[in-house]
C-alpha cells in the first residue's frame, strides 16, 4: 500500500509539474505583457536644400532604439514650398501623430501655429528663434514645443568675415534674399555695424523669384560699373533654389566675382563657400528631443538646443572665379572640395 501511494503521489507531483511548466509557456497563467507602443511621428521637410536632416533624425532615432517598421512609424511630406502648409499639418493632428518633427523656420513657425492646443508635441530644427516668435524663451521654451535653434545671425557674421577674409578690397556686397523672409531682419541688423565698421556698403535686394534676379542682373549689366563686388547669401531659401542660383552664379562667373555664404553647384556655376550647419548632426540633435518627449517630458520645458557652425570651402571654384584662398582660411574649414 506504501509503495502504491508513493507512486500516486510521484504521479501526481509530475502531473502538476508538467502543467504548470505547459501553463507557462502558453501563457495562459501569467499576467499578459502589454503590447509594444509604436508611435507615429511626422516629418515635415519644407526645403529640400536640407532633406539630409531627416536622415539624420531618423538615424538619431535608430540609435536611441526606435526602429522604423517596429515600435516607430514615419509620415515623410515634402513641402512644395517653404510656405503655405497648414494643410498638410492639419492632416498630421488629425492623424493624432506622437510628435511631429519640422524644419526649417517657416515650416517650424507654420507647424506650431496649427498644433498649438492639440496636446500634439513639436520638435524644430534650422529654425531661427530671433523675430519670429516660435518659443518664449531658450531654457523653458513653452507651449508645447522645443528643438534645434539654427544661430542665424551668428553664421551671417560668419560669412561676412570669410568674405572679406577672401576679397578684402570689396567694397559693396550684394545680398539677395526672399522678399518678406520671417529671419532675414536680425541678420542684416547684426551686418550692418561690422560692415559700416569696415568700410562696405551692404546692397539688399529682395525677390520673390529666379526672373526677379534675372531682371535686376541685366539691368546691371547694362551699366558701365555693375555696382557688385561680391555675392554673399544669408540664411533664406532664394539663394539655394536652383533656379535661381544658376542666375547669380553665371553672373558672377561672368564678371569673375566671388558668391559665397552657402555651398551651392548648379549648372556649372558654384559658390566659393558655405557656413551652414551639419544637417545630418542637426537631425540627430532633434532626435534625442523627440526621445524626451516620446518619453513623456512636456515638450515645452525642455530647453533649446543650438547647431553648430559648419565652414565649407569649394577651392575649384575659387579657382575658376580667380579667387586666392588664404591658407588660414583653409585650416579652419571643415570640408575643403577639391
Amino acid at each position: 500500500m506504501s509503495l502504491c501511494r508513493n507512486l500516486k503521489s510521484r504521479q501526481l507531483t509530475l502531473i502538476i509539474v508538467l502543467s504548470l511548466s505547459l501553463c507557462i509557456l502558453s501563457s495562459g497563467c501569467t499576467q499578459t505583457q502589454p503590447e509594444q507602443k509604436v508611435y507615429n511621428v511626422a516629418i515635415l521637410s519644407g526645403l529640400d536644400f536640407l532633406a539630409d536632416t531627416t536622415d539624420g533624425f531618423k538615424e538619431g532615432m535608430e540609435n536611441l532604439g526606435y526602429v522604423e517598421g517596429e515600435n516607430i512609424v514615419y509620415d515623410v511630406q515634402i513641402a512644395p514650398a517653404p510656405i503655405g502648409n497648414q494643410e498638410i499639418i492639419q492632416k498630421f493632428v488629425d492623424d493624432k501623430v506622437d510628435l511631429i518633427f519640422a524644419f526649417p523656420t517657416e515650416a517650424s513657425m507654420e507647424t506650431k501655429e496649427v498644433a498649438a492646443g492639440t496636446g500634439v508635441p513639436v520638435v524644430f530644427a534650422i529654425a531661427n528663434i530671433e523675430d519670429t516668435g516660435l518659443v518664449d524663451s531658450v531654457r523653458q521654451p513653452g507651449g508645447d514645443i522645443t528643438g534645434v535653434r539654427y544661430p542665424g545671425p551668428d553664421i551671417a557674421i560668419k560669412r561676412f568675415e570669410i568674405m572679406q577674409e577672401l576679397v578684402p578690397d570689396a567694397k559693396i556686397i550684394w545680398i539677395p534674399y526672399q522678399r518678406g523672409y520671417p529671419i532675414v531682419a536680425s541678420q542684416m541688423e547684426v551686418l550692418r555695424q561690422p560692415a559700416e565698421d569696415a568700410g562696405i556698403t551692404l546692397i539688399e535686394f529682395p525677390a520673390d523669384n529666379a526672373a526677379e534676379l534675372q531682371a535686376e542682373l541685366d539691368r546691371r549689366d547694362t551699366l558701365d560699373d555693375i555696382g557688385i563686388d561680391a555675392i554673399m547669401a544669408v540664411a533664406e531659401p532664394l539663394f539655394v533654389t536652383p533656379d535661381a542660383f544658376e542666375v547669380m552664379g553665371k553672373f558672377a562667373y561672368e564678371h569673375q566675382i566671388p558668391i559665397g555664404g552657402a555651398i551651392m553647384l548648379v549648372g556649372g556655376y558654384g559658390s566659393i563657400f558655405g557656413v551652414h550647419v551639419n544637417d545630418v548632426e542637426v537631425g540627430k540633435q532633434a532626435a534625442t528631443l523627440a526621445d524626451k518627449i516620446l518619453k513623456g517630458t512636456p515638450a515645452g520645458t525642455i530647453p533649446v538646443v543650438s547647431a553648430e557652425n559648419f565652414f565649407e570651402i569649394n577651392y575649384t571654384v575659387a579657382e575658376n572665379l580667380g579667387v586666392t584662398v588664404p591658407e588660414g582660411l583653409l585650416s579652419m574649414a571643415d570640408e575643403v572640395f577639391r
